[in-house]
């Protein structure tokens, strides 16, 4: 299946990153001041004839430059258009119960609560700056706009100790948020949690840009049928093709 129009997001989604020691502002700051300095040394270098220095400075510079254009097109863009194809993916009837795990602005949230006219979909996340403007309150506004706060709940919990009973959800989703929990038991304890608050038959979409390997691993073993790890691809680079993602797929066993 290849990747439809992009649809428009009325929504402030914000800027993924780690802002809990260096703000945004700062960080972006940071990184142009990076780029005119070594651009100024490509300058130097080449009226002064150091052909050399120059070629090397300019293959780093532009290195420099297309991590941090296909990091900002992920956060900004292709996140958006790789959960649209994920959902469809899904062949959502319209009626689940979704839970989204790191919901952080709502990206995944709220475009899975515009599949869901008959049914609900469920955000948690300790809000966390992890994306600029990290809230509940930014959450619940981008549901406005996008018109589904009606089908939209919000709950302020860790993902390793979820809020709700066992087979709560028809599906549980999770984009890029996994790997922000420090430790493995950690991660394995959140994989244990979405397992557990699914119901039977329930489907789990968990896309992460590390660790998947071992989810994978984990999901098998904790009894989920037909896991699936797949590449995706250049519209979730995080920074270059180095830097990639890798969406994990299952469906929990009827009793």
């Amino acid at each position: 299946m290849g990747y439809a129009e992009p649809r428009r997001r009325r929504g402030n989604y914000g800027f993924d990153g780690d802002f809990r020691l260096i703000p945004a502002k700062w960080q972006a700051a940071a990184i142009v001041t990076m780029f005119a300095v070594l651009l100024g040394f490509v300058v130097f270098d080449v009226v002064t004839g150091r052909t050399g220095a120059a070629v090397a400075g300019g293959l780093i510079t532009a290195l420099l430059a297309f991590t941090a254009a296909t990091f900002a097109f992920t956060t900004r863009a292709g996140k958006f258009q790789v959960w649209d194809r994920v959902l469809a993916d899904l062949e959502l009837r319209g009626d689940e119960k979704l839970l989204d795990l790191g919901c952080g602005r709502g990206a995944v949230l709220l475009a899975a609560a515009e599949l869901l006219p008959g049914g609900r979909a469920v955000g948690v996340d300790v809000w966390r700056p992890d994306q600029t403007g990290n809230s509940p309150e930014a959450t619940r506004r981008n549901a406005e706009l996008e018109g589904v706060s009606a089908r939209v709940s919000l709950h302020t919990a860790d993902m390793t100790r979820l809020p709700f009973a066992d087979g709560s959800f028809d599906v549980v989703v999770s984009g890029f948020a996994l790997h922000h929990i420090p430790t493995p038991a950690g991660r394995r304890a959140a994989l244990d949690e979405a397992v557990r608050v699914l119901r039977p038959g329930g489907r789990l979409a968990i896309a992460d840009l590390g660790h998947t390997r071992k989810y994978l691993a984990h999901l098998r073993a904790a009894g989920i049928v037909t896991p699936r790890r797949r590449n995706l691809g250049r519209r979730a680079w995080w920074g270059g093709p180095w830097f990639p993602s890798h969406l994990v797929t299952g469906r929990k066993p009827n009793r």
